[in-house]
């Protein structure tokens, strides 16, 4: 067991500590990230608690790969907060989390379909639909929402690069899956409605969606035929059940709207 002497810790206390090599604690004295808080009379650095708390920020910030030139940069300025850092940290390592899980999701569905457990043709949904059929829905979006507000839609979604798209497009298939399999606990249930919330938030992806926006997606997901057609290939009954979740859901969330 590690145990802090009364000078603080030794740099291999440190690094076992942490899990990092005494090499890189080193390395982070020699560039200014990481000073020890005071030198002994025989050269060794020891660090104390304040320190501790830094190491442990750097390697939050590196598990965010952020390299270390940016990493000090950020440390040191003046209106650094660790405890509103550590809120973000948490935060960034819940949507990690979020993505690794929608990741693991994927392999098992797609393990269920080369065994045969999962006919992944049931799927069309997730297979995005035609390029006709973008560009009638991008006509009929421009008519109703107009041609700015589509357009900058466009640019947004093109600015997140392919790696971002691909994994916004699980997220949102990972959302309906969801919401799929909750179906039996009612449109209007607390699980059903945290769904809804989390395909709202998702949709911020793309535009800021308004109540107006919000309810008329719901009603098209069930009076507009492809769309229609689409969820009902999941489940006959899904096209009503998201429009009446995401009616109650605006009808709680934007009563006056």
């Amino acid at each position: 067991m590690l145990t802090e002497t009364k000078t603080g810790y030794t740099v291999k206390q440190l690094a076992d500590l942490a899990g990092v090599s005494i090499r890189t604690l080193h390395y982070y004295d020699e560039i200014g990230l990481l000073k020890p808080s005071s030198v002994g009379d025989n050269g060794y650095r020891y660090y104390e608690e304040e320190a501790v708390y830094r190491l442990q920020q750097i390697l939050f910030f590196r598990e965010m790969e952020l390299g270390l030139l940016q990493i000090k940069d950020i440390m040191e300025q003046p209106e650094f907060d660790l405890m509103m850092t550590l809120v973000t940290h948490r935060q960034a390592l819940q949507d990690k989390i979020a993505r690794l899980q929608t990741l693991i999701h994927t392999i098992d569905q797609t393990l269920a379909h080369l065994t045969g457990e999962v006919d992944m043709t049931k799927k069309k949904l997730f297979e995005g639909f035609t390029e006709e059929e973008q560009e009638r829905y991008a006509q009929e979006a421009s008519e109703k929402y107009g041609a700015a507000t589509v357009q900058a839609s466009m640019q947004l979604w093109k600015s997140y690069g392919k790696d971002k798209q691909a994994a916004i497009m699980q997220e949102g298939k990972v959302i309906y899956q969801d919401m799929l399999a909750a179906m039996g606990q009612g449109a209007t249930s607390a699980g059903v409605q945290a769904i809804v919330a989390r395909w709202h938030q998702h949709l911020r992806y793309f535009y800021e969606p308004t109540p107006e926006i919000l309810r008329g997606l719901g009603h098209h997901y069930n009076d507009d035929p492809a769309f229609h057609a689409n969820f009902a290939d999941l489940h006959p009954d899904l096209p009503a059940f998201l429009e009446q979740a995401i009616m109650h859901y605006c009808d709680v969330q934007f009563p006056s709207a």
